[in-house]
């Protein structure tokens, strides 16, 4: 019997690839290091939980609103007034299954058949795919390593057309690491000022994992904040991933649109999360930087660990968990056995004979590159690294 024409628009994510064949190869006894998946190896701290804990004995087990419980959207506009100076009310908010689902919601909101998305390159792999389920037309913007992975207002002003309908981006960025100033992003407001047509997708999911400053966001402009929706969650900054609970901020007209998508979809998020989010977005945020901390202290470690590869050429991240080289040098070598011809075959490669797992930049839209996270042990880094130069010194 066949299928929806809708599964063949879009790509498994290969992030989520490439853990699976990483769990495949650890069931049969192999030693795999995981660089490959966006996780925290953190626990959630004990205050988020012991409110989670509170809400199961205060029987909170019941249906809630689509768009996610009053004090948890209150929390959010807390959240955005303390860290970012933004003001929002609880109109403005709607509280979804993950940060993924906020995004599906909101392209398929505002995107129709034929309408043209603009998202930088390297993004996240979902981006894409999302467009493409809404029937949109993908337009990517190149960026290179020279130029920090980030997009000029020259270049976002060239690609615009008449049917651009959307922008995407994310600060800091997965998978580059990189951070746009709040001067970069004015650059980039005064080119939309020009066009009322267009929203603004900012995706803020690594925040708080900013080794440069404070965090800037593009909603601060106040000639385009009506356009401008934030996507963030609790999944990085409060080492959340299984508990699942993203948002975003936009205009009331926004909001309600993605709330009534939500409702036929999923209608509100899980209960007991939305309680623990109301106290990790309220609380000390101590826990988050203590952990930002030791990113930035593997980060540091990386650093050094990839000036040991030649082959790789390097931006150094300034946000994020991820380090993402230019791998180019190595196609058309080759170990005897395998030769390289792309970044899905040095993924390959390194998965079956270094035993660890990395990403692919095609699925980023930098076929050039891979991704590499340090959201894992000082340990597992080292050995990871350790064992992908031993892997790439037999490649001639």
């Amino acid at each position: 019997m066949p299928l929806s024409s809708i599964l063949d628009r879009f790509a498994e994510p290969e992030t989520l690839k490439m853990a699976k064949l990483g769990r495949q190869l650890r069931s049969e006894g192999k030693d795999v290091v995981d660089l490959s998946l966006g996780e925290p190896d953190f626990d959630t701290p004990d205050h988020i939980k012991q409110a989670a804990i509170k809400a199961i004995n205060d029987n909170y087990s019941h249906y809630t609103p689509v768009g996610g419980y009053l004090d948890l959207k209150e929390a959010v506009c807390h959240k955005l007034k303390r860290d970012n100076n933004l003001d929002y009310k609880p109109e403005n908010i709607v509280t979804s299954t993950g940060a993924k689902q906020s995004i599906a919601n909101l392209i398929l909101a505002v995107v129709d058949k034929g309408d043209e998305v603009i998202i930088p390159t390297p993004y996240w792999v979902t981006y894409s795919e999302l467009v493409k389920i809404a029937e949109g037309i993908v337009v990517p913007i190149e960026t290179t390593i020279e130029s920090n992975y980030k997009i000029t207002p020259a270049q976002l002003e060239a690609t615009i057309t008449e049917k651009t309908r959307l922008f995407m981006f994310s600060s800091p960025c997965n998978p580059s690491g990189s951070v746009y100033s709040k001067e970069e992003l004015e650059g980039l407001a005064d080119v939309f000022v020009k066009y009322p047509n267009i929203y603004i997708m900012s995706d803020e999911i690594y925040e708080y994992i900013n080794f440069v400053g404070g965090h800037e966001s593009i909603a601060q402009f106040d000639e385009i904040k009506d356009r401008v929706i934030i996507v963030n969650g609790l999944s990085k900054g409060f080492a959340m991933t299984g508990w699942r609970l993203g948002y975003i901020a936009a205009s009331a007209e926004i909001a309600k649109a993605c709330e009534k998508l939500q409702g036929q979809f999923t209608s509100g998020p899980n209960s007991i999360a939305q309680k623990a989010g109301v106290v990790a977005l309220t609380a000390s945020l101590d826990p988050t930087f203590a952990m930002v901390k030791e990113f930035e202290r593997r980060k540091n470690r990386v650093q050094e660990l990839v000036c040991d590869i030649p082959s790789f050429k390097c931006y150094v991240p300034e946000g994020a968990f991820y380090i993402f080289p230019d791998i180019s040098s190595l196609f058309g070598t080759s170990d005897g056995e395998t030769k390289i011809e792309n970044a899905e075959d040095l993924c390959m490669y390194l998965l079956h004979t270094a035993n660890v797992s990395t990403v692919t930049g095609s699925a980023f839209g930098s076929p050039n590159c891979i991704r590499i996270g340090f959201a894992n042990s000082m340990e597992n880094i080292e050995k990871g690294f350790s064992r992908i130069k031993d892997a790439l010194d037999k490649l001639k």
